[in-house]
């Protein structure tokens, strides 16, 4: 976007919000606002008529909600959409939740009330998601077809690895939540292995996410706590501000380390720590989203005899994280988001005994 300014359409019903967001994105010389509207309906005959470099859209507002504006958008005319919520309501986070799955990349929180350096935080984190999300290129949305299991994409070498795999890692960032629920839901409900997953999402989204993937897969999905032993078909997020990793017995270790890659909690992190405390009993999968975190600690896992698995450029929002990991060497496989759920079950079949539910 470097030499023109990026243009900004938002969608918000309630008229002192919008005057706000306007005034906000204004503030910086890189955003002009070309659009203004208070419902769903106007959103999509805009983006029709002027496609605008991104969305900042509601979830609540009358004609046509936040997720259908969204869904019909991502369909005829995709352009990136930042969902814009309030946090307060947990049912409303489901909803934002359900619009990313619909094709939204992002969301923040609308940076209203509160004390004055928790405004002042809600706003620059709002400028920043819409000139970084500006750079996406997004793709058009269609329905979400199934595909046949992976049967036999695996070397010797790597089913031999993947033997003993006691634990699973999973890291993503930028258009992480529904490719986790795309693997998550493709997963059996007695999946014999835990997950822990770091993604990058704003403050406050973290429970709404657990909820939503809780209502949306067959798994049990937790925010983690310090301490707690890891079991099957369980999936444990790492809380916002801590970074999170498995102890020497086993149990879930949460810190507030230095930020890595100016992240916390960092794919990084848990990686390392997975490759260093389980080695080839590992399984680590690094999922889209912007930067390099995580990249090069995937391919300490390999290194140390663990399976790998990264995300294809195609499927992915951003291949930033499983690109530089791919480049690096690190990535015993490359697959679409739709198939590595099968990828994973292909793997545990063959060296667990699992069988498909």
């Amino acid at each position: 976007m470097t030499g023109r300014k990026i243009n900004v359409l938002v969608a918000e019903d309630s008229t002192v919000t919008r005057l706000l967001l306007v005034h906000l994105l204004e503030s910086d010389p890189q955003i002009r606002v070309i659009g203004v509207v208070n419902d769903g309906q106007a959103a999509l005959d805009f983006v029709m008529e002027n496609k605008p470099d991104v969305v900042l859209m509601d979830i609540h507002m009358p004609r046509l909600d936040g997720f259908e504006a969204t869904r019909r958008i991502m369909e005829i005319q995709p352009v990136p959409i930042v969902i814009c919520s309030a946090t307060a309501n947990a049912k409303d986070i489901v909803f934002t939740f359900q619009a990313m799955e619909a094709g939204a990349i992002a969301c923040i929180e609308k940076p209203v009330g509160g004390e004055h350096g928790d405004f002042e935080a809600k706003a620059a984190q709002l400028l920043e998601t819409v000139k970084l999300m500006s750079e996406v290129k997004v793709v058009r949305r269609t329905a979400r077809s199934r595909l046949a299991p992976l049967r036999a994409a695996h070397s010797s070498g790597s089913l031999r690895a993947a033997m003993e795999i006691k634990l699973i890692g999973i890291g993503a960032s930028t258009g992480g939540p529904p490719v986790l629920q795309t693997i998550l839901s493709g997963l059996p409900q007695d999946f014999p292995v835990p997950v822990l997953i770091v993604q990058h999402i704003a403050r406050g989204f973290l429970a709404g996410m657990a909820e939503w993937l809780n209502q949306t897969t067959g798994l049990q999905v937790h925010i983690a706590s310090y301490g707690t032993t890891p079991r099957p078909s369980h999936v444990y997020l790492a809380p916002d501000d801590f970074h999170m990793g498995i102890g020497a017995d086993g149990g879930i270790v949460l810190t507030r380390e230095e930020p890595e890659n100016h992240l916390r909690p960092a794919v990084s992190f848990l990686f390392r720590s997975l490759a260093e405390g389980y080695g080839p009993k590992a399984l680590g999968v690094l999922l889209t989203g912007m930067g390099k975190d995580g990249a090069v600690e995937l391919k300490a896992m390999k290194d140390k005899g663990a399976v790998t698995i990264a995300q294809d450029q195609e499927s992915s929002v951003v291949h930033g994280m499983p690109g530089v990991a791919i480049a690096l060497g690190g990535a015993t496989h490359v697959l679409p988001a739709d198939k590595i759920a099968d990828a994973l079950i292909a793997l545990l079949n063959r060296s667990n005994g699992l069988a498909r539910s």
